[in-house]
């Protein structure tokens, strides 16, 4: 799946059943739905799965936490939007 039918999914009333943790817990945060985001990916411990679940604590407000997930992703926190962020992710996942 690319970013446009990763984008055009989202009016989907649920997330595609082929897509990884990571693009499901990003369809689940671009659908309102942060706690279920967060559930999908929370025990993951792949470099992508570290990545959204620091995007998720960046977007809930938790830098402390966000920052020890980005270092678990190998990222730093960005300087830009979460929409920003969130849009970068997904095109970085769906490469």
């Amino acid at each position: 799946m690319n970013f446009k039918e990763f984008h055009a999914s989202l009016k989907q009333p649920t997330p595609p059943a082929d897509l990884s943790d990571a693009l499901t817990a990003l369809w689940l945060d671009a659908n309102k739905q942060w706690e279920e985001a967060h559930e999908v990916i929370r025990d993951n411990t792949d470099q992508s799965s570290a990545w959204v679940h620091a995007y998720l604590h960046h977007v809930e407000g938790v830098l402390w936490n966000a920052d020890y997930w980005y270092g678990r992703a190998k990222k730093k926190r960005p300087n830009c939007s979460t929409q920003e962020e969130w849009q970068q992710i997904v095109q970085a996942l769906t490469a």
